[in-house]
């Protein structure tokens, strides 16, 4: 490992709406990034991947700072 390693970038993500009365897939999109519940919140890893999953269910998530 190299001693100067590249800091990863996070994101932190909180639930704020309900996934109930929603598409099966956006609750499977909430439980991908490991949010399942009112007010979780998950600190992930900032990558293209993530940051798609955030947009599908943008009305349903917050990013915080």
């Amino acid at each position: 490992m190299p001693a100067k390693e590249k800091a990863k970038k996070t994101i932190t993500v909180r639930q704020v709406g309900s996934p109930l009365r929603r598409d099966g897939r956006q609750r499977l999109y909430l439980k991908s990034l490991g949010l399942g519940k009112m007010n979780r919140t998950r600190e992930l890893l900032d990558t293209p991947a993530v940051r798609g999953l955030i947009t599908k269910v943008s009305h349903m998530v917050l990013v915080v700072e």
